[in-house]
């Protein structure tokens, strides 16, 4: 394959990589579990996994012709895409702002709010708002600026919200709103 498609290729994983789920202008709010988790991988990043990919591509670097060598080729690969997420994560948490939740005594849905709402058909779901870096569907936790999150903010238990999806507008009813920590 040319190096022309793959420098193309690099070039459309990094536009991937750095286009923000955020709005333009706002904050990136982050829990403090969030922040930890995201420092947590970062120091992984540099202190673990890139010096072992490092050694492995001297290593392979010093078996001799490169153009043919696996474990150079796939260790400098590695490399960048490690590269990559290293400086995605000093970035995201360069312009981070904690939000600690925890504690809040309010039954107005904020961020950091684990709200339990019902459908008209009376479904009940759970979900809390985090930040964007924090967003883990299977868990319940949805991004501040996600449509769900947008229609309860600022809502208070017992009120009704309008959930605009695509399907039509969604009548929900907040049924509890707690502020607790989020393992």
């Amino acid at each position: 394959m040319s190096k022309a498609f793959v420098r193309e290729k690099e070039e459309d994983e990094d536009a991937v990589e750095s286009s923000s789920p955020l709005p333009q202008g706002v904050k990136n709010y982050i829990t403090p579990q969030g922040h930890a988790r995201l420092k947590n991988e970062l120091m992984d990043l540099l202190d673990r996994e890139r010096p072992e990919v490092v050694r492995t591509v001297s290593w392979a670097a010093s078996n001799g012709d490169r153009s043919e060598n696996a474990d150079y080729i796939y260790g400098k690969k590695r490399l960048r895409e490690i590269d990559k997420r290293i400086r995605f994560l000093t970035k995201r948490l360069e312009i981070a702002e904690i939000v600690d939740p925890e504690g809040r005594e309010t039954d107005q849905v904020f961020f950091g709010a684990t709200v339990t709402y019902a459908n008209a058909e009376g479904n009940e779901q759970t979900v809390s708002i985090v930040g964007v870096d924090e967003i883990d569907t299977k868990r319940g936790r949805v991004s501040w600026v996600s449509p769900i999150a947008r229609a309860l903010m600022k809502a208070r238990e017992g009120d009704t919200v309008t959930l605009r999806t695509p399907t039509g507008a969604e009548e929900l009813e907040i049924l509890e709103v707690r502020y607790i920590p989020l393992e």
